[in-house]
């Protein structure tokens, strides 16, 4: 494997400036691109991103810019961190400047809603000879920035490209470990988002350690079904990016999802618990998406769908866990029982 002399991140949000900051501090030189040249300006005088991290000190070796040409030229790996939402049009943005050498890797969790695409595979529709992975795992953008001991997945079946973002991002307090599924990591990381909301709501209504704990066993039961008639692998989810990712999203408040859900629980509508954040809470349109296809595909999700009820048509909160209690599956494992079973 060659030595890396440049690699570029593509977002200027948490989760981007935490990856261009851990490969910078790694001795590597980071073109960081974000839209706002005041943000651009911050960093370069202040090093340091108050909007996302404030007090979180940037490396020297961390360049921030708003021209994309000068940011991915050159650069072996890419990091894509940008919001599902925008994801396809920075990509079409940055492909002017691309080779087929360079390698890309998504970071982001979520859905396009348009075409229920995830971004690794927008990257390959936009990039057809691109060299692709995704990263994903229990990482909470703030935990990293307090240097918290915390791994991650890389997922490709490119054995190149896992090598080298383990590379460049390993260090004493951040470890990445490697997986070819990659569909099934990034469903995982995608599909937690949708159960941190009802654990947050759960949260906010008092509910008790029982409670909880059930919540996020067959909150997993439900993601790995939906995932394996995705073609994802279900042994993925019993891993970091699945049952990792699920928990720290459950459990923490610094959770974007997780705090979304606990306003809906303390009485807020959706537009003022999205609007209270200030960022973007991937779980609300995923939810959206994910009920929608598992209807298609017609794949038993029933906390997907009691969740639905609740955020989108204001259901009361009683009435669709006494439903959720008296559903007709009764199997705990999944994959262990015959599916027609199940």
């Amino acid at each position: 494997m060659s030595e890396v002399t440049k690699v570029a991140v593509l977002g200027g949000g948490s989760f981007g400036t935490i990856i261009a900051n851990m490969v910078a501090e790694n001795g590597i030189q980071v073109s960081h691109w974000m839209r706002d040249q005041k943000r651009v300006d911050e960093i370069e005088t202040g090093r340091e991103n108050t909007r996302y991290l404030p007090g979180y000190k940037l490396a020297e070796g961390l360049l921030p810019t708003t021209d994309m040409q000068e940011a991915v030229t050159g650069a072996q790996l890419i990091f894509v961190s940008i919001p599902s939402h925008s994801f396809r049009s920075v990509v079409k943005q940055a492909r002017e400047w691309l080779t087929p050498s360079q390698m890309l890797v998504s970071t982001t969790k979520g859905i396009e809603a348009e075409t229920f695409s995830l971004m690794s595979e927008i990257l390959r529709d936009e990039l057809p000879k691109g060299r692709i992975g995704v990263l994903s795992g229990p990482n909470l953008a703030k935990e990293v920035a307090q240097r918290q001991l915390t791994a991650t997945v890389i997922a490709s079946d490119d054995n190149e490209l896992r090598e080298l973002a383990q590379k460049v991002l390993h260090s004493a307090y951040f470890r990445v470990y490697a997986s070819d599924d990659t569909y099934g990591v990034e469903l995982g990381g995608t599909l937690k988002n949708i159960y941190a909301i009802a654990a947050g709501l759960s949260a906010a209504m008092g509910m008790g350690e029982n409670t909880k704990s059930m919540l996020m066993t067959r909150s997993l039961a439900e993601m790995s079904r939906f995932a394996v008639c995705m073609g994802a692998n279900p042994m993925t989810f019993i891993g970091l990016a699945g049952v990792g990712d699920l928990i720290v999203t459950c459990m923490s408040p610094l959770s974007r999802n997780y705090r979304v859900g606990y306003a809906l629980g303390e009485g807020k509508t959706l537009d003022e618990a999205v609007e209270s954040l200030g960022q973007v809470a991937e779980g609300v349109n995923t939810l959206k998406q994910v009920k929608t296809k598992a209807q298609e595909m017609d794949v038993y999700m029933p906390l997907v769908w009691g969740l639905y009820e609740v955020v989108f048509n204001h259901a009361p909160v009683a009435e669709v866990v006494k439903t959720l209690m008296l559903n007709e599956q009764s199997t705990d494992v999944e994959f262990v029982l015959p599916r027609d079973a199940v």
